[in-house]
């Protein structure tokens, strides 16, 4: 076989293998929206798929006068004030686990790496708590609680980092002690504080919160994690050829012309803004960021270019699902969605300790 040949065909290759990328994006986006449509009919009360999109339609311009208004008020209270805004938060709460945990795998070189191993969901929960427990941030009126966790885990990252830099450059061991030690301060402070809670029903209450739940979702809480997703998620993309040298070690990544330091830099404040903003809106929802960059790569390879947009499309669907699970499960009630992650996430985390084991 000639030299031309070979190179038409790994040209052909090349192609192939972008078109069923392309491909598998397309399938994505298509379930990803069919998700969103069939979940929010689906709980304790359930909607009929017609009457979901009847009300959905009649809330875009220019449609409203052509939509048949035939459904009571409690579908439309259910449809649009309850369960839309919860699986969109859903989408956004999933997307930005999944985004998280790709940015952190490439950050300390560990596939086992997850979104809160720098200890922003400890610090989080102990901030969240204090304030429903003890209202120290209620002049902050309904935003309280996303408020309170965000500047909990705004305050852990900052001392993790400050620890971790070791003369001007940040030591990665260091980063992920000093994230460990954080997480068991924190948690030690959250206990201390859920003790001194003067009622049961308060520590009921946040313990639901902090297992994990979309239950809170208003439309108010969507634009701040969905921003801030969306700007990271394009911070990444534009940077994927150093997430990508990053896997191959700080020396070759920096023999190849990128700046260590100060992508280290960037993918920290990434998944800190991401992981700070997510709890913040739904509490700790533990193993997406762990699973789901792990399901990309094994559809699309190691390239973070692929990987990134994959994995929030992944991650958005697999919380949106789970999330209807929790909610049917033990219906009228309500299971917490870090539950079922975490029964989903255990196994597959000690699948791929075993994995490793083996390599």
């Amino acid at each position: 076989m000639t030299e031309s040949q070979l190179t038409s065909n790994r040209s052909i290759r090349a192609q192939k293998k972008t078109v069923n990328v392309r491909l598998i994006i397309i399938i994505l986006i298509i379930v990803a929206f069919a998700s969103i449509f069939l979940a929010i009919g689906i709980g304790p009360v359930s909607v009929a798929p017609k009457t979901v999109f009847l009300i959905l339609m009649n809330k875009v311009p220019y449609l409203t006068d052509f939509i048949p208004d035939n459904w009571t008020l409690l579908e439309h209270n259910i449809v649009w004030g309850l369960r839309f805004p919860r699986v969109l938060l859903g989408m956004i709460v999933g997307a930005s686990l999944a985004v998280t945990g790709v940015a952190m795998q490439a950050l300390v070189r560990n596939h086992l790496a997850d979104p809160f191993i720098l200890g922003v969901s400890s610090g989080a929960s102990a901030t969240a708590t204090l304030g429903m427990l003890f209202g120290v941030f209620a002049f902050l009126g309904s935003y309280a609680l996303p408020i309170s966790a965000f500047l909990g885990s705004a305050i852990t990252i900052i001392i993790v980092y400050t620890i971790s830099r070791v003369k001007g450059r940040i030591n990665i061991t260091q980063l992920l002690l000093s994230g460990v030690a954080l997480a068991m301060i924190m948690d030690a402070i959250k206990n201390v504080i859920t003790l001194s809670a003067p009622n049961a029903l308060g520590i009921h209450n946040a313990t639901f919160w902090l297992s994990g739940s979309l239950a809170g979702a208003r439309w108010g809480y969507l634009t701040l994690p969905f921003v801030t997703m969306l700007v990271c998620v394009v911070i990444l993309m534009i940077n994927y050829r150093s997430l990508n040298a990053l896997l191959l070690g700080d020396e070759t990544a920096g023999t190849l012309g990128y700046d260590v330091r100060v992508m280290q830099k960037v993918l920290i404040l990434v998944a800190s803004l991401l992981a700070g903003t997510t709890i913040a809106v739904s509490g700790s929802i533990g193993f997406v960021g762990l699973m789901v960059p792990h399901i990309a790569r094994l559809l699309v390879g190691s390239d973070h270019r692929k990987v990134l947009p994959i994995s929030a499309f992944i991650g958005g669907i697999l919380v949106v699902w789970t999330d209807v699970v929790a909610r049917i499960v033990i219906a009228p009630g309500e299971l917490p969605l870090g539950i079922l992650t975490a029964l989903i996430g255990g196994p597959f985390f000690i699948w791929l300790l075993k994995k490793n084991s083996k390599a």
